[in-house]
């Protein structure tokens, strides 16, 4: 039993490091200026995948930050993406909920948009401030996190201090559309 333990040992020291894929960061180049995304593919296979195969397939081109929604007094969530367009829109994915992926709602996540588990396709949000409500819990699926903001959170804070209109937006939305959406230029995989 000791040779066989000591051969483990042996083999395992031995054997190469497996490398850890980099992370895959991206650039949104916005009419505000630009806001870079890690996304952790890691943990958030799926999710990421999917926001990837908008990026390369330039769906997120021309697309806008069209939604504004204010939490207290310096927080919130920006939304953007395809906002339904049926040109742009891949079919939806499977949730991945932050009890399976063990990612949280903190300031500057990148997460899903979606109506029901199962149904998000491209639209997606970034929080501005901790939104553990959107994290996943027994009573309710949460949303998908599956990165955060590296860089330009001055960008996010911008666009969430956009004006909005009072009657524009359906049922929660309402009062929460920006008046003039803020355009995603291009999106694009970046070093």
């Amino acid at each position: 039993m000791t040779r066989l333990l000591s051969l483990l040992v042996a083999l395992t020291l031995s054997a190469p490091a497996v490398a850890q894929a980099p992370p895959v960061r991206v650039s949104l180049q916005t009419s505000e200026g630009a806001i870079v995304v890690e996304l952790d593919a890691a943990h958030a296979p799926v999710t990421t995948a999917n926001f990837l195969r908008y990026v390369d397939q330039k769906r997120f081109d021309g697309a806008v930050f069209y939604r504004a929604m204010k939490i207290g007094a310096d927080g919130g969530l920006i939304q953007g993406g395809t906002n339904n367009d049926p040109k742009r829109v891949l079919p939806p994915v499977a949730h991945e909920p932050t009890s399976a992926t063990g990612l949280r709602h903190t300031d500057g996540t990148l997460s899903m948009a979606r109506y029901a588990p199962g149904t998000a396709t491209g639209d997606f949000f970034i929080t501005l401030g901790a939104a553990p409500f959107l994290d996943a819990s027994a009573a309710d699926p949460g949303f998908a996190a599956f990165g955060h903001v590296v860089a330009g959170m001055d960008v996010v804070k911008r666009i969430l201090a956009a004006p909005v209109s009072a009657t524009r937006g359906e049922g929660v939305m309402r009062g929460q559309m920006i008046e003039a959406p803020v355009a995603i230029v291009a999106a694009r995989r970046t070093p």
